[in-house]
């Protein structure tokens, strides 16, 4: 039987500037000519106007969505998922596609899935997606777990290196933590060995970006006797996050639970020297000890190590920040990663601007 080709895709996500992977990884998209390549109609299903903005947004995309539905009977649908929005609000949104045969391809973003308790909302969007698309193999294994027959693929992020003369800039003593402020991202932790290290380097600073409970975090950093070394930013766009990252000694990522955050493949292609939690995807893109270096979630003693050994021996810190990004570079550089989703657009029978059409490759059609 001949496969169906599908002459146009929606795209389902955040809203432009809006916080999170999501928002990053589409604009890379588009950055690298996703949109100009394929006849894609981006809609916004969330932004940050606060929840009655939300809501009329989601309202007004949710009939565009249908309208485009009606409009195109053979539509292909790529929705990006992560949980800094409630699983039932995007729910409509698949099943909308799901009802309408349209091929479905899930892109999950960040971590916490495993504890959202939400497995039998998602299990059978799951398993009648004709692509589930994760971050790293730790995400591909726990779809698998959750949905036996689900077609769970690893997509790269697109995160473009830096230009190598960055490399050669001066760096401060500055440790840069990109998260939010809670207490599963390690930031208490983090706060401790920053001020076990002040005696060893004076000068040490913390830059904290990212929302979450900032009070707490400033009383933990105060009763520590380090406010004076501490920075609270608030959420920084690419620009912000780039010149953080251009001066930035090490990143710091102590979580005790991840996907594969983004923003530490920033940093690496950044070329700036990661310490992180050995948990989710973490591992499976920092080499301990050659474009990083790993601990144990909780451990602050090896942290607050670490973070000394690549404070005063910059040597080091240099060349493992060097390694990192070509170590980004080589595995998640846009014209590396955007075509592994091209391939997969490819498979499922949509067609390219202006491309001829070919066969179509053997992925799961819509349900």
């Amino acid at each position: 039987m001949e496969a169906r080709a599908y002459p146009r895709l929606a795209m389902l996500g955040a809203a432009p500037e809006t916080r999170g992977a999501i928002a990053a990884v589409v604009e890379a998209y588009r950055a690298h000519g996703l949109f100009e390549r394929w006849p894609i109609e981006y809609l916004a299903t969330h932004g940050e106007g606060g929840l009655t903005r939300d809501a009329r947004l989601a309202l007004d995309t949710a009939r565009r969505f249908t309208l485009l539905i009606a409009r195109h009977r053979r539509l292909a649908v790529h929705l990006h998922l992560g949980l800094r929005r409630p699983l039932w609000r995007q729910a409509p949104f698949m099943a909308a596609a799901l009802a309408a045969r349209c091929p479905l391809l899930l892109q999950l973003h960040g971590g916490g899935f495993e504890r959202a308790r939400e497995d039998s909302l998602l299990r059978p969007f799951l398993e009648r997606a004709a692509c589930v698309m994760v971050s790293c193999e730790a995400m591909r294994s726990w779809v698998r777990n959750v949905a036996r027959n689900a077609h769970a693929v690893c997509l790269p992020y697109p995160v473009s290196p830096a230009p190598l003369a960055a490399l050669d800039a001066p760096r401060q003593n500055l440790v840069l933590y990109l998260g939010r402020l809670r207490p599963a991202k390690g930031i208490f932790d983090l706060l401790e060995a920053v001020a076990g290290l002040r005696r060893a380097v004076p000068d040490v600073r913390l830059v904290c970006t990212g929302d979450g409970d900032r009070v707490s975090v400033a009383r933990y950093a105060a009763r520590l006797g380090i406010a004076d070394a501490v920075k609270f930013t608030g959420w920084v766009g690419p620009s912000g996050k780039r010149a953080l990252l251009e001066s930035a000694a090490v990143y710091a990522a102590p979580s005790y639970d991840e996907g594969l955050p983004i923003s530490l493949l920033e940093a690496m292609a950044a070329g700036v020297p990661v310490l992180a939690s050995a948990v989710g995807g973490i591992p499976e893109a920092v080499v301990d000890g050659v474009s990083g270096f790993l601990f144990a979630p909780g451990d602050k003693a090896t942290l607050e190590r670490l973070l000394r050994t690549l404070l005063l021996e910059r040597e080091l810190a240099a060349r493992v920040g060097a390694a990192a990004r070509e170590s980004a570079r080589l595995r998640f550089a846009p014209e590396r990663a955007v075509p592994r989703l091209e391939e997969l657009y490819a498979s499922i029978g949509l067609a390219a601007r202006d491309a001829p059409r070919g066969p179509v490759l053997g992925m799961r059609k819509a349900a």
